[in-house]
């Protein structure tokens, strides 16, 4: 069985740092290894619009920024299939036959749902689309064969709930779908990035991201202003590792050949971590150094998406392209639904037999 990947992103703005930690590394470590016969990477403007109906011009203005940090963070158009959702049609029938085969109190209970309804003040009015999108998911998924979905820890109800889905059909209607499996980071620093202002999650809607695009100014601003440890006020205060948002930053990026560079006081994380619980470590200085690491980290990516802007027209041309062989893979696998649901009437003059 050939071995496909199949993720990607809502474009409703220029991508972060905890995108780029949560999955686009491993995505690029993925499409690198030599083991994927495919990769779909989708650029998910119809489930953005799940909500954002009322402003569709924000998601058409992200589509090709989406893709700029795609290429910039290392995806190879030679290696990767990149395609806009709205695009490949086949992917809304699919949603169509497969919401047949989930309840309304089953979505209800997906915990990525409940959170994203909270997180958007949808509890008095959900939009149907915005509630259904995980069926929409499992669309996206299996319309490609995939077998492997590299994404964050958040989206682990999607995929469990997908592979329901595809047992149900498989079940009534024959093998016919591919269950795929997850694919998490392996640092579990990376599994959920904080915003810089300390909240759960790095969010765009939230305001507290270090974008992917951002100036070494920004950068360097927003770093110096993150959330730490309320209760270190002094110097020779011990200090609090765990849950910090400084040294779970450091977590997802630091090496120990950043230290040999900026910081050679110290072999390694761990024995800056001692310090600052033992006290007389300043807040500033493990700033400055994560600071110098995040620059180091963010400063090929920055230029290669400033390449990728003066080449606008080629990355157009690379999205049309992506989105006709998206559709042919898309329709194939409509096509064997549509057969095992005995709705292929006029193939084969099937509706006469």
């Amino acid at each position: 069985m050939k071995q496909i990947i199949l993720t990607g992103d809502r474009p409703t703005g220029r991508l972060h740092v905890g995108h780029y930690v949560g999955s686009l590394k491993e995505r690029v470590k993925l499409q690198n290894s030599g083991r994927f016969d495919e990769i779909y990477i989708m650029i998910a403007d119809a489930q953005a619009l799940t909500d954002n109906a009322e402003h569709p011009e924000k998601v058409r203005q992200n589509i090709m920024q989406v893709a700029l940090d795609y290429l910039a963070c290392g995806i190879d158009p030679e290696k990767s299939t990149i395609f806009v959702q709205s695009m490949v049609p086949e992917l809304t029938e699919l949603t169509f036959y497969y919401m047949n085969l989930v309840t309304v109190s089953r979505v209800q209970r997906n915990p990525t749902v409940k959170a994203e309804i909270q997180q958007r003040n949808f509890e008095a009015s959900i939009p149907v689309g915005f509630f259904w999108y995980p069926i929409s998911q499992a669309a996206d998924i299996t319309a490609f064969r995939a077998t492997a979905v590299p994404v964050g820890e958040d989206q682990l109800p999607m995929l469990e709930q997908c592979k329901e889905i595809v047992h149900k059909f498989n079940a009534v209607y024959g093998e016919t779908l591919t269950e795929p499996e997850i694919i998490l980071p392996d640092n579990a620093a990376c599994l959920r990035l904080p915003g810089i202002d300390g909240k759960a999650k790095m969010s765009k809607s939230l305001g507290n991201c270090i974008y992917l695009s951002d100036t070494p100014e920004d950068i360097k601003k927003k770093i110096m202003s993150m959330f730490t440890d309320p209760n270190h006020l002094r110097v020779e205060d011990p200090g609090t590792v765990e849950g910090n948002p400084v040294f779970i930053y450091l977590d997802a990026f630091c090496r120990s050949a950043h230290f040999t560079e900026f910081w050679p006081d110290y072999s390694g994380l761990e024995e800056l971590k001692d310090h600052d619980r033992r006290g007389g470590l300043g807040d500033v200085k493990v700033k400055r150094f994560l600071n110098n690491v995040m620059q180091a980290e963010l400063a090929p990516i920055r230029e290669r998406r400033q390449q990728w802007e003066k080449r606008l027209p080629e990355l157009y041309e690379l999205l049309e392209a992506g989105c006709k062989v998206a559709r042919a893979k898309a329709a194939e696998t409509l096509n064997d639904v549509r057969h095992a649901m005995k709705i292929d009437y006029f193939v084969d003059n099937n509706l006469l037999k």
